[in-house]
């Protein structure tokens, strides 16, 4: 028998943090719920989820707090950050945090388990090992997908999972630019033609240019081809 994925819920009001476990329940998830930010971050390390789905707004240690712990030592956990409102500043900060995603309330049910199942499927999976990006009169970034690092010069650069899945599925379609609605297809598992207003892809872009250009607001690794999408310039 398959095993069910388990799911964490950390959630401080009852009456969502109820709602979601009966919701979760009824689509086949094993469940674990938290009330707040200190034990949630218990739970997440001492446990194995398939996914964390996790308030931001929480008593005791917040939900930034929280995600920022969990990234410190385990970089592949897949956690779904809700935001009490559509907050440009909350999900900027939860994606660059390490958050795959985010789900604004109030949000529907239908959406939600979506979302949730999109996440937890991983369609691409690594094809390459190492990647290296190269820029004239500079050193080359050398990355390792396998453990989720790369290396400039003596510079170690760390990415999350989903950053590097981004990555290499840029780089294994290197040869044209990758629409914003493929890679949530394809990297996030979202269904096509799915209509769900997300900013995710363009914000984990914003995030992987920090961490590989040398000026983000003149990128040439990562760049963007106006209409078309995004392509890695890789070797």
């Amino acid at each position: 028998m398959n095993k069910k994925p388990h799911i964490l819920v950390v959630e401080d009001e009852v009456t969502i943090r109820t709602g979601l476990v009966d919701v979760l329940l009824f689509h086949g998830y094993d469940v674990t719920s938290a009330e707040d930010g200190t034990s949630g971050l218990e739970h997440a390390l001492t446990g194995r989820f398939d996914l964390i789905l996790l308030d931001i707004m929480l008593p005791g240690m917040n939900g930034f707090d929280v995600c920022n712990a969990i990234r410190d030592v385990d970089k592949e956990q897949p956690i779904i950050i809700l935001t009490a409102k559509a907050s440009d500043e909350d999900i900027v900060r939860g994606l660059r945090l390490g958050a795959d995603d985010y789900v604004a309330k109030p949000f529907s049910v239908e959406q939600l388990v979506l979302r949730i199942a999109a996440v937890i499927r991983r369609t691409y999976t690594h094809a390459v090992e190492e990647i290296v990006l190269r820029e004239k009169g500079h050193a080359d970034i050398v990355i390792d997908t396998q453990n989720l690092a790369g290396k400039r010069e003596d510079e170690i650069i760390h990415f999350t999972r989903r950053e590097m899945e981004i990555l290499a599925y840029l780089h294994a379609h290197r040869e044209r630019p990758v629409p914003r609605d493929e890679l949530l297809t394809e990297v996030w598992g979202y269904a096509k033609n799915l209509d769900i207003e997300t900013r995710t892809v363009d914000i984990h872009i914003a995030k992987l240019r920090g961490k590989l250009e040398r000026n983000s607001k003149n990128p040439v690794h990562l760049i963007t081809v106006r209409g078309a999408g995004y392509r890695l310039i890789s070797r």
